[in-house]
């Protein structure tokens, strides 16, 4: 029997974007052991996951080093075939370097990197999409290029939502990270006012997502049940997002769940590009982005809390339906 283990420490998108490796190492070895190691808080939207053995969690406000020391025990023990970090930040390299896995494989800009068995060329920029990249990771055991991720609410999950979904209605998920990956507030309430004879529209995220999303919600007038964030968890979430008629999202989290549920989407892209390999995979799904070629777009990989230009043009997108 195969045992793995698959190193995503980042954020919840890429998280979720990590789950076509599971899928395929599943598809290639049924009868193996795929652990997972991710950030604390991470770990919720695995659950249910019929092809992961275990998920390990990476709580740093323990006290990093105390546990890096902690996990790397602990997956010694495990005797892993192989070890897949798809991080490239250095902690998850040492992590990889110190696990006593009998192969080793990750990105080549991982500064620990010089341990892997097997190397992987990361190109951002080139239009390949980060779910292939992770793929390269696992080419050389027969993977194919390009899987949906997918997540697994379950009947709990759906049944938490049942109510919201007795008429045709739209999800939007306003907020982001990084302000300058975030669709105006303007342009959600315009979004928000063009849909609201189509069917219901509920405003999504988390308990820090509440106060934009109730400004919204006041601003197009519509019912104060309709503000959900911070009352759904992850799945939870997902499970509405599978239902809806269309899920309207920014580069972020919410756009990765919804094509993990393979939803309908429309993914706004401001200061990042699609190019950089984030868009989304639903059968059914749009990128809409600003049409005047800005010199100072893409501004970074992540965008950034304000926009250096100070216009933030990339945002005047065109939210009609």
């Amino acid at each position: 029997m195969q045992r793995f283990l698959v190193i995503q420490t980042a954020f919840l998108g890429d998280v979720i974007l990590a789950t076509p490796v599971i899928s395929e190492l599943k598809r290639l070895y049924p009868d193996a052991e795929i652990d997972v190691l991710v950030r604390k808080g991470n770990e919720a939207i695995l659950k249910n996951h019929p092809s992961i053995h275990e998920v390990f969690s990476f709580n740093k406000k323990e006290g990093k080093w105390k546990e890096m020391r902690r996990l790397i025990g602990v997956f010694r023990t495990k005797k892993y075939d192989e070890v897949i970090n798809l991080q490239r930040f250095g902690s998850s390299g040492i992590i990889t370097f110190l696990s006593k896995g009998k192969r080793k494989v990750g990105f080549d800009k991982n500064p620990f990197s010089f341990c892997y068995d097997i190397k992987i060329k990361h190109e951002i920029g080139t239009g390949k999409h980060e779910v292939e990249r992770n793929l390269e990771c696992i080419a050389h055991h027969g993977a194919e290029k390009l899987v949906r991720p997918m997540v697994f609410p379950s009947d709990a999950d759906r049944a938490k939502v049942t109510s919201l979904k007795d008429k045709p209605f739209f999800t939007l998920a306003p907020a982001s990270v990084w302000f300058t990956k975030q669709l105006p507030e303007a342009k959600w309430v315009e979004l928000a006012n063009n849909l609201k004879s189509e069917g219901a529209v509920y405003l999504v995220g988390g308990p820090a997502d509440f106060e934009l999303c109730q400004r919204i919600l006041e601003a197009a007038h519509l019912p104060n049940e309709n503000n959900l964030a911070g009352k759904l968890n992850l799945l939870e979430s997902c499970a509405l997002f599978e239902k809806a008629n269309r899920c309207f999202v920014n580069d972020s989290g919410p756009l990765h769940m919804a094509t993990a549920v393979n939803a309908p989407v429309t993914a706004f892209f401001c200061a990042t590009v699609p190019r950089f390999g984030f868009g989304p995979l639903s059968d059914d799904s749009e990128i809409r982005e600003e049409t005047e070629l800005l010199t100072c777009r893409p501004c970074g990989l992540h965008g950034g809390k304000v926009c250096p230009e100070g216009h933030f043009k990339c945002g005047n997108i065109d939210v009609g339906i």
